[in-house]
């Protein structure tokens, strides 16, 4: 079996690994001290918009959009390995490169079921990281890991669609930057068909009746590399029907056409947080000395960091086979795989992230290094893009079904 990426995949990963060497982790250090001196901590240091500069002078730019009409044209199987690289920085290199959630998901969004005109107004100042942008599905009143449960309401009165509902964690939304807002909402609540029953708008943020109420935080995290996870109130919000995404009822549909792709993103991105994590180990465990010998020669030590590497490698494998199902029967017909890996990612390197942690002692729970924050993201994606749980629920299902 041929295990090597094609020659532009090479390509793109040589110079995206010369990319992070020269420019990104030499700017992490920037970053945060740029920010402590921003007079809004949701600000955009200007070392990120330098780095996403160089990504477009590099050609390192929209890389995740298979669409060659708006992005790089590349597939999932061409996107899986440079998203790793990526992984490595979650806090700058998605960005610098125009590759960051929830923007990613928005824009094939757009790419996929927005109209010329919203293409023209949104998607392609989001295609030029001229803008951010947020996507508002989760509600504090509800489970939304069931997305008919959703209580956001959308009138339609004459021209116009009135949006009132409340949305929290609701990504980037903190941001500056962030105009506009996809809302996921019910525009049929009373329908017989539970999944007929929402639908997606547009919502700029400038829009009267929007209030951005509070930042949530993330295991004390403010998480200002991601634009923050925003409350927001939507009371009266008025907005023209030429907003609406798609069609009326279509909303659950364009969920899930746009998790699927970045349930995969995440995953990718995890497999790097998990690279990142065992070279910390290892050179921890190198130059650190206790009882008597190296850290490295302590047989739990030497336990922690041949795991890891099986691990990543077992991951890597399954989340590659996904982004080629992907390609080749689509994502419906990869909806398994895309399930395992949405379980088996997060969980595990959360679990390398741990070990990590365990081995730098207090530094690990430190900002002096990455690992307390890759941790708190990692451990975050059990929950974001639906619980590990629901994945659980509909795989089992599946398995079963074979049976009955």
């Amino acid at each position: 079996m041929d295990f090597a990426f094609d020659a532009r995949t090479e390509e793109l990963r040589a110079r995206l690994l010369a990319f992070m060497d020269e420019y990104v982790y030499p700017a992490e250090a920037v970053a945060h001290e740029q920010r402590a001196r921003l007079a809004s901590p949701w600000e955009t240091p200007q070392v990120v918009e330098d780095l996403k500069a160089e990504a477009r002078r590099q050609g390192l730019w929209d890389l995740f959009l298979p669409d060659a009409e708006h992005g790089a044209g590349l597939t999932n199987l061409q996107y899986a390995p440079l998203a790793e690289i990526t992984g490595r920085s979650p806090q700058l290199a998605p960005t610098a490169t125009n590759c960051a959630a929830p923007d990613t998901g928005n824009m094939e969004v757009l790419a996929q079921f927005g109209d010329e005109a919203q293409k023209k107004q949104w998607l392609e100042p989001l295609l030029a990281g001229e803008i951010r942008s947020a996507f508002a599905m989760t509600e504090p009143e509800v489970a939304s890991s069931d997305a008919t449960n959703i209580t956001t309401h959308i009138r339609r009165e004459g021209d116009e669609y009135v949006i009132t509902g409340r949305k929290w964690y609701i990504s980037g939304a903190m941001n500056p930057d962030c105009k506009i807002f996809i809302v996921m909402g019910k525009t049929d609540p009373d329908g017989d068909d539970i999944r007929r029953q929402q639908s997606m708008v547009l919502v700029p943020r400038d829009t009267p009746g929007v209030t951005v109420v509070r930042g949530m935080r993330v295991f004390g995290y403010e998480d200002h590399w991601h634009g923050g996870h925003a409350e927001v109130v939507f009371d009266h919000a008025r907005v023209p029907v030429s907003n609406l995404v798609g069609e009326e009822g279509g909303g659950f549909a364009i969920a899930q056409a746009r998790l699927g792709p970045g349930r995969i993103h995440h995953c990718m991105r995890l497999i790097g947080m998990a690279e990142r994590a065992i070279e910390l180990m290892c050179r921890r465990a190198v130059s650190r000395t206790a009882f008597g010998k190296a850290l490295a020669q302590q047989g739990v030590v030497q336990n922690w960091i041949a795991d890891a590497r099986v691990a990543v490698e077992q991951l890597r494998l399954l989340v590659l086979k996904t982004a080629w199902m992907m390609d080749t029967v689509g994502n419906r017909g990869a909806h398994t795989e895309i399930q395992a890996i949405k379980i088996a990612t997060p969980r595990t390197v959360v679990g390398i992230l741990d070990r990590a942690i365990q081995l730098h002692g207090a530094g690990g729970v430190s900002q002096d290094f990455p690992l307390a924050e890759l941790y708190a993201g990692a451990r975050t994606l059990m929950l974001a893009d639906g619980p590990d749980e629901v994945h659980q629920r509909s795989l089992a299902r599946r398995e079963l079904k074979k049976y009955l």
